[in-house]
């Protein structure tokens, strides 16, 4: 099992570069950097390849309605140079409060928006001189749409690998079944691994089915909080914000994609009221009302034991990469976090 940490997109990334070489030292195998409406993570990825040696790269999310199909495969073709193939395009919807809110975007289609995006993204890749007629992207522009000129180009570079990895971001069952068929990776959220089979079974196993063998088996990043000792039990608390906004905030009350996950894993009466105190204004209520048991089903907060059997759960569900959100103060104990989280996954 390999284990991978997201960034901070709250802040700069110059001090971060520092501590993700004290994390590569300690075995961290992948550095996620989110994009939501902060910094640009292509900048952050790119800075952090050039400090960096061996762990791999990954945009955690690049919203698809924010670039041009092509202008994504670009980016992803110059990250894994710079990075001497070491990026993974993490691709997502992100949501309407971002795409609309903050970049003017109709949030529309986006399961087959993301399918035709990966379909060009690999064309590019191979260099093919780049004809695409989809239902939501047409290159070249037809001349009844453009001024006529258009024509077919491909890549002038010669990539340093022609499938770089895919993963994809997604809940719903659909955009699941399109991770499953489609990309190499998928990365939920809030996974819980004993509840994982029942809400998402199903949607993987569809996809699978019309899995190209080729991708090889399918890559499973969850995305646990992260803190081991014997008195770290009360540190809980600090997830709950993090899941309240999301539950509770994150889209209108009758399209919350978070919401219906709670209430897949059995939280129905919880998320309505988390949503309810939330939506009206009261934060700090609505996180008390987050679960005590989701917050520890869905983390990996505890004595060394506990955390080790949490690990095995994750493993046994299927999950290949933790994708760690550490709670600690300072990077070296950030970095004793990682090796101990990487000596318990050895064991």
């Amino acid at each position: 099992m390999r284990i991978g940490l997201g960034i901070n997109y709250a802040g700069g990334f110059k001090d971060v570069a520092a501590e993700v070489a004290d994390l590569e030292s300690a075995g961290i195998d992948i550095v996620f950097v989110p994009e939501a409406y902060s910094f640009d993570a292509v900048s952050a990825l790119g800075y952090l390849a050039a400090c960096t040696e061996r762990v791999q790269l990954a945009s955690g999310i690049l919203q698809i309605y924010t670039r041009t199909p092509t202008l994504t495969a670009m980016t992803a073709a110059g990250l894994d140079y710079v990075s001497d193939g070491r990026f993974i395009l993490g691709l997502g919807a992100s949501g309407p409060q971002v795409i609309e809110g903050f970049h003017g975007v109709p949030y529309d289609a986006p399961i087959a928006r993301t399918r035709e995006i990966i379909d060009i993204c690999r064309r590019v890749w191979r260099r093919e001189a780049l004809e695409f007629e989809g239902e939501h992207y047409t290159i070249p522009l037809p001349a009844d749409r453009g001024t006529g000129l258009g024509k077919s180009l491909k890549l002038i570079n010669h990539p340093v690998r022609e499938r770089i990895p895919i993963l994809l971001a997604a809940l719903g069952p659909k955009n699941v079944e399109l991770a499953a068929e489609a990309a190499e990776g998928w990365q939920p959220i809030f996974y819980l691994p004993e509840k994982a089979g029942e809400v998402w079974g199903d949607a993987l196993a569809a996809g699978q089915a019309k899995r190209d063998p080729a991708l090889g088996p399918l890559e499973v990043y969850a995305s646990p909080v992260l803190a081991i000792g014997d008195d770290v039990e009360p540190l809980r608390e600090f997830v709950k914000p993090h899941v309240a906004l999301y539950i509770g905030g994150m889209g209108a009350k009758e399209k919350n994609f978070y919401h219906r996950l709670a209430t897949r894993y059995g939280y129905g009466a919880q998320a309505d009221r988390i949503q309810e105190l939330y939506l009206a204004g009261e934060k700090d209520a609505a996180a008390k009302a987050v679960p005590d048991e989701l917050i520890r089903d869905i983390s990996l907060i505890g004595p060394a034991g506990f955390v080790k059997e949490r690990v095995q759960a994750f493993r046994e569900s299927g999950v290949t990469v933790l994708n760690v959100v550490p709670i600690a103060a300072t990077t070296a104990d950030r970095v004793k976090l990682i090796e101990q989280l990487r000596d318990l996954t050895n064991e």
